[in-house]
């Protein structure tokens, strides 16, 4: 394995990934974290509306899995069954 590139997550379907897409989700954590900690300060504030914060949360934390999975490229795996195929 070349020395930019990191091992796979021990999960089926990914790959080992280059150190500039590891950044490039390191960074997009980073960022997804400051809008999540921007939308529950505003959950938290009176007069404000905390389920409508919480749906924003949740679209947030699913952007984000989008734009990683963007990134990453996880594949679909293989079965016992399609063996037998």
């Amino acid at each position: 394995m070349p020395a930019n590139q990191h091992d796979g997550l021990p999960v089926a379907g990914y790959n080992p990934q280059t150190a500039d897409k590891v950044a490039i989700v390191n960074e997009n954590k980073a960022l997804e974290e400051r809008c999540i900690r921007a939308a529950e300060a505003i959950q938290k504030t009176e007069g404000m509306d905390p389920r409508m914060a919480a749906l924003a949360i949740t679209g947030i934390q699913q952007s984000f899995m989008w734009l990683n999975r963007a990134v990453f490229q996880p594949g679909r795996v293989s079965l016992p069954e399609d063996e037998q195929a």
